[in-house]
């Protein structure tokens, strides 16, 4: 009895879940079956495959667009890794040497700093872009992927989670590593940052995922069309056009297959730092 009911319950249990999957993926499923239809055909949701994917995909990726015509959907992705992946690769690096240097120094007004790093999360890109536009417009760096990537880092999220971590490792380890002789960068470099690569990893994906998906920021900084990440490309093509929907297909995809392909590592990571 007590099994059957276990098996109802994980019955209901998957029940669920696949219905949550359907509400979830039709939407991206009724976009991309649109956008393989005919080009001359109304652009709307529907559930029904067409013939013409190979040749209106293989026309997207080839085409060039823009007014100068130097932008591709390939430059367009790549513009789009490289603001998403710089921006999570810095901002990773800096939270877990702050960290670092936070726990592990005797940094005079640890905590006060501790605290103004926090107070960033009150105050995201969005709430001082005119600020920070004027700071990356004085130093040159508007239309450069510099700029894109340096105002987005400035955030004490990752270093709450990596001091969050990096607070249960063992006070042992650094004893151990002081009577080995090691010095601070040695303990860091062999203990600490193997032990933080989980955290490092889940907290790189989200990350990497809001650089993906930055919308006003690029908007903002870059007139280039060189410049141009696929988000700012939707904005360029338009929604409702058909090289806007199919665009708009390559902008969810990748972030979503990556959150799917490493959800364990992703929940383990950041419940690793979060406590």
């Amino acid at each position: 009895m007590a099994l059957r009911t276990r098996w109802q319950a994980r019955l209901i249990d998957h029940g669920i879940l696949a219905c949550g999957t359907v509400f979830m993926v039709l939407p991206l499923y009724s976009l991309f079956a649109a956008t393989t239809h005919g080009a001359g055909e109304r652009l709307r949701p529907r559930l029904d495959f067409g013939s013409a994917a190979l040749d209106n995909y293989q026309a997207l990726l080839t085409t060039s667009a823009g007014f100068s015509g130097d932008i591709t959907v390939v430059s367009m992705v790549w513009n789009s890794f490289l603001l998403g992946a710089g921006f999570a690769g810095l901002k990773v690096a800096l939270s877990l040497l702050t960290a670092f240097a936070l726990i592990y120094f005797r940094v005079r007004f640890a905590s006060l700093i501790f605290s103004l790093l926090l107070l960033t999360l009150m105050l995201p890109l969005e709430a001082r872009f005119l600020a920070t536009y004027a700071v990356v417009a004085d130093l040159d760096l508007v239309n450069t992927r510099t700029g894109l990537i340096l105002p987005l880092a400035a955030s004490g999220l990752g270093t709450l989670f990596f001091r969050q971590f990096l607070l249960t490792v063992p006070d042992a380890l650094l004893e151990s590593a002081r009577l080995d002789g090691a010095g601070p960068l040695k303990f860091f470099k062999d203990i600490l940052l193997p032990l933080s690569l989980p955290t490092a990893a889940a907290l790189f994906l989200v990350l990497f995922v809001n650089g993906w998906n930055q919308y006003l920021w690029p908007v903002m900084v870059t007139s280039d069309e060189n410049t141009y990440t696929l988000v700012r490309g939707m904005q360029y093509l338009g929604t409702s056009s058909l090289r806007g929907a199919m665009l708009a297909i390559f902008a969810v995809l990748p972030p979503a297959l990556l959150v799917i392909l490493f959800q364990r590592q992703v929940v383990k990571g950041l419940y690793d730092g979060s406590h």
